[in-house]
């Protein structure tokens, strides 16, 4: 039986998530045309999504890779350049970011993440305070987000979906796109380099920091092993969730969705000198504890170099007083003495 601080949170979690109020449902889609296939005149496609996404983990490196781009843009503190990765949408073609410079950073820039469906001002705040501990902050919409948004939707519904290939299109797209970022980064003279990722965000951070060397310092807010569990089971996604229906179950979506998650890349840190802060809320609705706690055992079954630290919140409540002020200290501090 619950205590009465843990219903508490269930019930404040349930009141933030019922805000949303134009949640679709869209129906479900292999969007094999996302991922090279074509259409199978009929036949089960289960088998040749399995292998093909199995390929694709086995050889993360080529999935992942991109050329860099070569028309950035800063004009004020907004940085502009075009995708490496093409979509139909000229919208999501564009990668906006938002550049937060700190006075004194000794080379340290970090790459922020937010939410999905995070608008144009989301983690601006935590850019700031990364500013007071003398870091450097380039904030980037997720494809599909603010002002890559295509005009026929009303929120970020093309990064995560009921459509198979889409969804793993969107996911690699903004982690070669947060790679693009480093890049610039590097180009403007920054060796100390992090990134810090929230909820989606942090999934995306962490398949960028597994393949970008670069990346000395990586804090995962909200953390979860597998993709396709969060979005099968957590509170914010139910809407997703029903688009599936009965044409998949959770351990085929687990699988088919495992190229972009953070459980096939772990053992790409074994070895590499990088800090890893993993945050999770024991009253998470949406990445539910027992999912986060998997990825911190295989953490310390690894030997993995990293720190764990549990909120008292859910997830919605994460940006709630006091815990964003909890959560913004802890990853700004993290940051500022691993960089």
């Amino acid at each position: 039986m619950p205590n009465p601080y843990a219903r508490l949170m269930c019930r404040w979690e349930k009141h933030l998530a019922s805000r949303d109020t134009d949640r679709v449902v869209r129906p479900f889609e292999w969007g094999l045309d996302w991922m090279g296939l074509e259409e199978l005149d009929g036949e089960d496609p289960r088998g040749r999504v399995l292998e093909l996404t199995r390929s694709w983990v086995a050889d993360s490196d080529a999935f992942f890779s991109y050329e860099r781009p070569r028309d950035y843009h800063l004009k004020g503190s907004h940085l502009t350049f075009t995708s490496p990765v093409a979509t139909p949408y000229p919208e999501n073609n564009v990668v906006h970011a938002e550049w937060l410079p700190a006075p004194r950073d000794r080379g340290r820039a970090v790459v922020v993440l937010p939410q999905w469906n995070a608008g144009p001002d989301g983690h601006i705040g935590v850019g700031k305070l990364l500013n007071r501990f003398g870091i450097s902050a380039l904030r980037m919409s997720l494809a599909y987000h603010d002002y890559r948004k295509p005009a026929e939707t009303r929120r970020a519904d093309y990064h995560v979906s009921s459509n198979i290939g889409r969804t793993i299109h969107a996911g690699r797209q903004s982690v070669i796109d947060a790679r693009a970022c480093l890049d610039w980064l590097e180009e403007r003279g920054y060796e100390r380099l992090g990134i810090l990722g929230t909820s989606l965000g942090s999934c995306i951070a962490f398949i960028t920091a597994a393949h970008d060397t670069r990346v000395r310092a990586g804090v995962f807010n909200h953390v979860s092993m597998y993709f396709g569990d969060v979005v099968w089971t957590g509170l914010s996604t139910q809407h997703v969730r029903q688009g599936f229906g009965d044409a998949i179950t959770q351990d085929e979506l687990r699988d088919y969705w495992a190229v972009i998650s953070p459980a096939s890349y772990l053992e790409r840190l074994k070895g590499r000198d990088m800090e890893s802060l993993l945050i999770w809320a024991r009253h998470d609705t949406t990445f539910l504890p027992v999912y986060s706690k998997q990825l911190i055992e295989r953490f310390r079954a690894l030997g993995l170099r990293h720190r764990a630290v549990a909120l008292p919140c859910g997830h919605y409540t994460t940006g709630q007083f006091p815990f964003n002020i909890i959560d913004g200290l802890t990853m700004c501090r993290f940051l500022a003495k691993w960089l």
